[in-house]
Formats: structure tokens, C-alpha cells, sequence
């Protein structure tokens, strides 16, 4: 965006050399007008990509959460399991 702005600033530079005094002034208050909107449009692109980021990291650490839970849960029915069949060999004896 920067590059833009500068080309911009450039090119109206070179407009402003062939005008008047009174039309120098407009074209300076619209140059700046354009680029405080360029500014704008560029903070609120960077803020929207901040909290998508932000929102997929969150994303990320529930799923790792969520899996991790699980194959705690699968362990602990493992376990259970496996108890349940020593239960079942001790009984059989």
C-alpha cells in the first residue's frame, strides 16, 4: 500500500508543479484525503487478517484440547477394559 501512496504522492506532485496556488491547495487537501483513506482501508484490512488469525489459533488449541480429551477418554476405557477382563480371569479360577 505504501507503494501506492507514494506513486500517488508522486504523481500529483508533478500535477501540483502546473497549477495555481488556490488549485495546489485543493489538490494537496484531496492527495491527503486519499491517502488518510488508504491508511484507513489498510489498518482495516490488517485488523480483519489479526483477528482471523486469532480466531483460527482459538480454533486450533479446541481441537487440540478436544483430541487430547479423547484419547484420554480411550485410555481410560482401555484401563477399564483391561480390569474388566482381569476381573473376569480372577472370577473363572
Amino acid at each position: 500500500m505504501k507503494n501506492v501512496s507514494i506513486a500517488l504522492l508522486l504523481a500529483t506532485a508533478l500535477g501540483v508543479a502546473a497549477c495555481s496556488s488556490q488549485d495546489n491547495n485543493e489538490v494537496a487537501a484531496t492527495s491527503n484525503e486519499v491517502v488518510s483513506d488508504i491508511d484507513a482501508t489498510a489498518d482495516a484490512a490488517v485488523a480483519d487478517v489479526d483477528a482471523a488469525a486469532s480466531a483460527a489459533g482459538n480454533s486450533l488449541g479446541n481441537v487440540a484440547e478436544t483430541t487430547g480429551n479423547a484419547i484420554d477418554d480411550a485410555g481410560n476405557a482401555l484401563d477399564n477394559a483391561g480390569d474388566a477382563i482381569e476381573g473376569a480371569a480372577q472370577n473363572n479360577l
